[in-house]
C-alpha cells in the first residue's frame, strides 16, 4: 500500500476512528489461522428459510418476466459472464466454474492471490492485476439465484447441476479467510444474500454436500460481518450492505437478529435523507442502499419481524426522490446490485418500482427484483415544473423548450458523505439537461475506481463537470481514489419559481487558494436557460464547460456553438466573448472530452469549454433549444 494513501486517509480520521482502526488491525491479526478453514464452521443444525415466500413469487413470473429469467440463465449456462462493461472468457458448459474464475481479472487476464490472508492483499493498488471490482463481482454468486429461478420455472437439471458444482468450486477456492472475496464486509454480505436466495428458491434440490457447504458459508460470514464492521468514515453504504448481510445470516442461522435490525434503522435515517435524496450525492449508490433496506426488509416480515419504522418511511421518500429526478445522474456508480438480471439499464427505477410494488400498488413492467418482492409499479411520470430537494440539494425542472420537452438538473449539494465523501464528485453548481428524453449536456459519469489513474481523477474532477473552474483546479481537493482533503461547500441561496423560474447558488470551494466564491443563477427565459456565472470577490481567468453526450456534434455557426444529432440541431450555446475551443477524446488527455456511460467503459464526446475574465458582474451563457423539425 502507497504510505501516501496511509496518510491521506489518517488526516480524515478524529481520535476515535484512529483507536477504532488499531484495534481493528489487532483483530485481523489475532484471525489469522486462528479462525480460518471451513472446519471450524461446521454443524448439523440446518440453516432457515429466510425469503420463503419468493418461491411462489418466482412461480407466478409473467411471460416478461420468465423470458427474461430464462435469457439470463441460458447465458450462464453456456459460460458466458458479462458486468461491468467487460465479458470474462467463455467457459466450456462442461467446465464453468474452474477453481481460477473466482480469481481472474478480465481485462488483464491475471489473477488475484488465491490463498493469501485476505487482509494481506493490497485490493486498492492493484499492484497490476487489474481493478478489484472485476473479481469481486464474480465472487458475489449474483448468478446462482438466476440459475435457481430458471431451475423453479423450467424444471431444469442443468441449472441445478450448475448451481451445485458453483458452490462446491467456490467453496474450495475460497476458504475462511483465504482470497480478496473475504477482504470487505460488502462482499461477504451480498454473497450471503446470493446464497440464502438460492436456497429459498431451490434448496430441496440441492445436494445435501452443497447444503453443508452453504450453511458453513454463512456460519463463517456470521462471524466476519460483526468484527470488521465498515465505521467511522467506512461507513457509508458499505454499512448498509453488512449490516443487511448481518440481519439475514442471523435470521437463516439462529443468531440475534436485533443488533442489525437496530443498526439499519439508524444507518437508513443516516443514508437517505428526510426528502429521499442518498446522503452520497449519487442516485446509484441510493439505490443499491435502499434496495438492500428493502430486502432487508422483506426478509423480516416473512419471519414476523419488522424493521424500525424510519426505514419504511425513508424508502418511501426515496421512491419520490427517483420518479421526480427520472434518469439524472451524478457522482460514482459502479452497478452494485443486490438481486438482478444484468439488464436493468436504469437501476434507480428499477429499485423504486420494486419498493412501490412491495407496498402493494399496481403491478407494471416486469424485473427480477420487483417479482422478488411481489409486484411492480411503473415509474410514475414526473410532475412538470420546478422541484427542489433541499436536504440532497439539487433542483430539478421539468417543461417545454420551443415545443421539446426539457429536463434540466442543477446540483447545489454537498461533496458527499462522511469525512472521505468517497463516492461523490466535485461537481457544485453543475448542470445537465436533456431534450425530448435524449441526454444533451450531461455528467461524465465514473469510468474506473482503483486501476483508473489519472482516469479516476478526471472523471470526478471539476473541469470534467458542467461547471466553472479555476486554473483546471477543482473546487474540491482529492488525496487518493475515495478520499478529498479540501471539500467545498455549497448551498441554494435564492429561488424564485413560476412561468420564468430562477435559481441562484453558490460555493466556496475556491475561496481559500484564490479568493473568490462562484456563484451561479440558472433561469427561464423563453425558450432558452440563461446561466449566469460570477466571481464574487476579484476577477479572474476561467474555464465554463459544457460537456455533450457521446454522439452529438458541436460547431460554430455564426455567433453561437450548434450541438446536432444526425445533422438535426437540438440546441444553440451563445456563449460569452472569450475563446472557445470544442475537443472530443484524444486517448492521451482525460480533458479532451470523455463521457462513462457505465463502469469500465469510456466513450469521446465533444466538450466545448470557454476561456475568459470573470469577475462579480459575471458572465452570462444562453442555452436556447431548438424547435424540432417538421416532417
Amino acid at each position: 500500500m502507497d504510505i501516501g494513501w496511509y496518510i491521506n486517509r489518517l488526516r480524515r480520521m478524529g481520535p476515535a476512528e484512529i483507536a477504532h482502526r488499531l484495534l481493528e488491525r489487532a483483530r485481523q491479526s489475532a484471525s489469522r489461522r486462528r479462525h480460518e478453514g471451513w472446519s471450524r464452521y461446521a454443524s448439523a443444525a440446518p440453516l432457515r428459510d429466510v425469503f420463503p415466500h419468493w418461491r411462489e413469487r418466482v412461480r407466478a413470473a409473467g411471460p416478461e418476466q420468465r423470458r427474461a429469467i430464462v435469457a439470463a440463465a441460458r447465458r450462464s449456462l453456456a459460460g458466458r459472464f458479462e458486468a461491468l462493461g467487460r465479458s470474462w472468457p467463455e467457459r466450456s458448459p462442461n467446465e464453468l466454474f474452474p477453481a481460477g474464475f473466482w480469481s481472474l481479472d478480465p481485462v488483464t487476464g491475471g489473477h488475484w492471490p488465491a490463498n493469501a490472508y485476505c487482509f494481506d492483499i493490497d485490493f486498492r493498488a492493484g499492484g497490476g492485476r487489474g481493478d478489484v471490482k472485476y473479481v469481486w463481482e464474480v465472487n458475489r454468486l449474483q448468478t446462482l439465484p438466476v440459475l435457481a429461478a430458471f431451475a423453479l420455472l423450467e424444471d431444469d437439471t442443468a441449472a441445478v447441476r450448475a448451481i451445485d458444482i458453483a458452490i462446491a468450486s467456490w467453496h474450495e477456492a475460497n476458504p475462511p479467510f483465504r482470497g480478496v472475496g473475504w477482504a470487505s464486509g460488502i462482499e461477504v454480505a451480498l454473497r450471503a444474500i446470493s446464497l440464502l436466495t438460492t436456497l429459498s428458491l431451490i434448496g430441496d434440490r440441492l445436494a445435501v454436500d452443497t447444503h453443508r457447504r452453504v450453511a458453513e458459508t454463512i456460519r463463517a460470514s456470521a462471524f466476519w460481518l460483526p468484527r470488521f464492521p465498515s465505521l467511522h468514515s467506512s461507513a457509508n453504504n458499505h454499512r448498509v450492505a453488512e449490516l443487511a448481510g448481518e440481519f439475514v445470516v442471523a435470521l437463516a442461522s439462529g443468531g440475534d437478529p436485533r443488533p442489525a435490525q437496530r443498526g439499519l434503522g439508524v444507518e437508513i435515517e443516516r443514508q437517505i435523507l428526510v426528502d429521499g435524496a442518498p446522503v452520497e450525492q449519487t442516485p446509484t449508490y441510493g439505490a443499491f442502499t435502499a434496495e438492500l433496506a428493502l430486502v432487508a426488509e422483506d426478509a423480516a416480515r416473512q419471519a414476523g419481524l419488522s424493521l424500525p419504522p424510519v426505514v419504511g418511511e425513508r424508502l418511501a421518500a426515496f421512491v419520490d426522490f427517483v420518479f421526480a429526478i427520472g434518469p439524472t445522474w451524478f457522482g460514482d456508480n459502479d452497478e452494485g446490485r443486490v438481486l438482478s438480471l444484468g439488464n436493468d439499464d436504469d437501476y434507480p427505477q428499477s429499485v423504486a418500482a420494486a419498493i412501490a410494488g412491495a407496498r402493494s400498488r399496481a403491478i407494471g413492467a416486469p424485473d427480477f427484483l420487483a417479482l422478488l418482492m411481489g409486484r411492480q409499479v411503473a415509474p410514475v411520470e414526473p410532475s412538470v415544473g420546478l422541484r427542489t430537494f433541499a436536504a440532497g440539494g439539487l433542483s430539478i425542472w421539468r417543461g417545454e423548450l420551443a415545443g421539446r420537452a426539457a429536463e434540466l438538473a442543477f446540483d447545489h449539494g454537498p461533496l458527499g458523505y462522511l469525512s472521505i465523501a468517497a463516492h461523490g464528485h466535485a461537481d457544485a453548481l453543475a448542470l445537465s439537461l436533456a431534450l425530448d428524453g435524449r441526454p444533451v449536456l450531461v455528467d461524465p459519469g465514473t469510468y474506473l475506481y482503483g486501476s483508473g489513474g489519472v482516469w479516476r481523477s478526471w472523471f470526478r474532477s471539476t473541469p470534467a463537470h458542467n461547471t466553472l473552474n479555476l486554473d483546471g483546479v477543482s473546487q474540491s481537493r482529492m488525496a487518493g481514489p475515495f478520499n478529498w482533503s479540501q471539500k467545498a461547500v455549497a448551498r441554494l441561496t435564492d429561488s424564485t419559481s413560476g412561468a420564468d423560474w430562477s435559481l441562484t447558488a453558490k460555493h466556496d470551494g475556491y475561496q481559500r487558494d484564490f479568493g473568490v466564491v462562484h456563484e451561479r443563477r440558472v433561469e427561464k427565459a423563453g425558450d432558452s436557460i440563461l446561466v449566469t456565472d460570477r466571481l464574487l470577490g476579484r476577477a479572474q481567468r476561467a474555464e465554463i464547460v459544457w460537456q455533450l453526450a457521446p454522439g452529438l456534434v458541436a460547431e460554430r455557426i455564426g455567433e453561437e456553438i450548434v450541438v446536432s444529432e444526425d445533422g438535426q440541431p437540438l440546441l444553440a450555446l451563445g456563449l460569452p466573448a472569450g475563446e472557445i475551443a470544442i475537443s472530443a477524446g484524444a486517448e492521451d488527455a482525460p480533458g479532451s472530452g470523455w463521457v462513462s456511460p457505465r463502469f469500465g467503459i469510456k466513450l469521446p464526446a465533444m466538450r466545448v469549454a470557454w476561456h475568459g475574465e470573470v469577475n462579480e458582474v459575471g458572465v452570462t451563457t444562453r442555452l436556447r433549444v431548438i424547435a424540432a423539425a417538421r416532417r
